[in-house]
C-alpha cells in the first residue's frame, strides 16, 4: 500500500518466479537424476549431482543445504546399483564436499543477510527521522508526498521535505542536497531538523532561510575539506496563510512548482533570482519571496529536480507541465501516485537521481475567502 510519506520501493525482480527460483535446486537434482537413469553411462550425467547443493547454497538454509546434498548421495549410491562403472567414489566424494563447502557459504550468507537487515533497520529509522510521514491535512491544506530512491536497495538520500502548522501558515520545505551518499544525508539532516527548530519562531520566510543558510554553512565547515564543494542546496520555502486565499514563496535557486488552477497551468518562476544554500557568500544574500493567489481548489506541486531532469532511452527530459496539463485536477494523493508510475515507466525503470514531490491542495471554504 502507498502511502503519504512513505518512501516509494520498486517491486522485488523476481515477482512472480520467486517460488520456482527457490526450488530451482530441487529441480536440478529431479532433472539430472532423471537423465542419468535414462541416458547410457557413457554419458555420466550423474557427475553433474555436486551442482545441486551449490546452487542451494546460494538461496537455502544450511539444514536444507544438507539434506539436499545427502539426497543427492543417495541418488548417486542408486545409480550405482544400476550402473557399475560410473565412477561413484569419485562423484559421491566430489557430493560430500561440495555439500560442505555449499554448508559452510549458506552459514556466511545467512550472516551477512541478517547484518544487511539490521541495517536497513537502522536506515528505515533514520529515514523515518529525516522524512517523517506529513499530516495529510493541515487545516484548510491537504498534503500529499512522494519519495523515490534511484537506488532499488536505497532508504534515504539527499532530498529532503517538511510541512508544519505554525502560527503564521502551513509552511512547506522542499529541497535538494548536492552530492549523494552519507556526506548528502547529513547535509540533508541539517537542513531539515534547523528547519523544524525554527520555523515556529521566525514570522518571516527571510528569517527562516537566513537560520538555513547558517546551519548548513556551519555543516559544511564541521566535515573534511574534500566533502565541502558537495555542501550546498537548492531549497523552497512555501507559506500558506491561514487568514488569506495567499501564499508566500522564496526560491533559492530550485526547480518552480506548478500551479493548477481552474484546469490552467502556471510555472511560477520567481521574479528575481535568489541564491541557493551556502552559496550566499558567493552569489549574495540577497532572498526574494514571491506573492501568489492560492484559493479553495488551487493545487500545487513541489518537487526536486530528479523529477525534470529523468530522461527516457532517447535522452528527452520527462514533460512534466505538458504532463500537468493531462492530471492536473487530479486529486493530490493520486497525482502522485500517477507520477510515481509514469516516471518509472518513462524511465524504464532506471532512475538516475532521487526523487521528492509535494501536492498541496487549498479546501479552503468560500465563505471564509470572503470574509477574510
Amino acid at each position: 500500500m502507498i502511502r503519504s510519506g512513505r518512501l516509494r520501493r520498486r517491486r522485488p525482480p523476481y515477482g512472480g518466479r520467486r517460488d520456482t527460483i527457490l526450488l530451482s535446486p530441487v529441480i536440478l537434482t529431479v532433472l539430472v537424476a532423471s537423465l542419468a537413469f535414462a541416458t547410457p553411462r557413457q554419458i555420466a550425467f550423474s557427475r553433474l549431482l555436486p551442482a545441486a547443493p551449490a546452487l542451494a547454497a546460494a538461496m537455502w538454509p544450511v539444514l536444507a543445504t544438507v539434506l539436499l546434498g545427502a539426497f543427492c548421495l543417495l541418488v548417486m549410491i542408486g545409480l550405482s546399483f544400476v550402473y557399475s562403472d560410473l565412477g561413484t567414489p569419485y562423484t559421491a566424494a566430489a557430493i560430500v564436499a561440495v555439500t560442505l563447502a555449499a554448508a559452510y557459504a549458506s552459514h556466511l550468507r545467512l550472516q551477512r543477510e541478517e547484518a544487511l537487515f539490521q541495517v536497513r533497520l537502522v536506515a528505515d529509522a533514520a529515514q523515518k527521522v529525516l522524512l517523517r510521514p506529513l499530516p495529510r491535512c493541515i487545516q484548510h491544506v491537504e498534503i500529499e508526498s512522494l519519495y523515490l530512491a534511484a537506488q532499488e536497495q536505497a532508504r534515504i538520500g539527499g532530498d529532503f521535505y517538511e510541512a508544519v502548522d505554525t502560527p503564521y501558515g502551513v509552511r512547506l520545505l522542499i529541497g535538494d542536497v548536492r552530492g549523494k551518499g552519507l556526506s548528502a544525508v547529513g547535509a540533508a539532516s541539517a537542513v531539515i531538523n534547523c528547519f523544524r527548530e525554527n520555523v515556529y519562531d521566525q514570522p518571516d520566510l527571510m528569517g527562516i532561510i537566513h537560520r538555513l543558510e547558517i546551519s548548513l554553512a556551519r555543516y559544511s565547515a564541521a566535515t573534511p575539506a574534500q566533502d565541502r564543494p558537495e555542501h550546498f542546496a537548492t531549497a523552497l520555502i512555501a507559506e500558506i496563510r491561514h487568514d488569506s486565499g495567499h501564499a508566500r514563496i522564496l526560491n533559492c535557486g530550485h526547480p518552480p512548482p506548478v500551479l493548477v488552477r481552474h484546469g490552467e497551468i502556471q510555472i511560477l518562476e520567481p521574479s528575481l533570482p535568489s541564491p541557493p544554500l551556502n552559496l550566499a557568500t558567493l552569489l549574495g544574500n540577497h532572498y526574494y519571496v514571491d506573492t501568489i493567489a492560492f484559493t479553495s481548489g488551487d493545487q500545487m506541486l513541489l518537487y526536486t529536480d530528479g523529477v525534470t531532469e529523468t530522461r527516457d532511452r532517447t535522452g528527452t527530459f520527462f514533460p512534466l507541465p505538458e504532463w500537468m496539463r493531462q492530471h492536473g485536477p487530479t486529486p493530490p494523493r493520486e497525482l502522485l501516485d500517477r507520477l510515481h508510475q509514469d516516471l518509472l515507466h518513462y524511465s524504464g525503470g532506471r532512475l538516475d537521481d532521487d526523487i521528492a514531490a509535494l501536492a498541496v491542495r487549498c479546501r479552503r471554504s468560500e465563505a471564509r475567502e470572503r470574509s477574510a
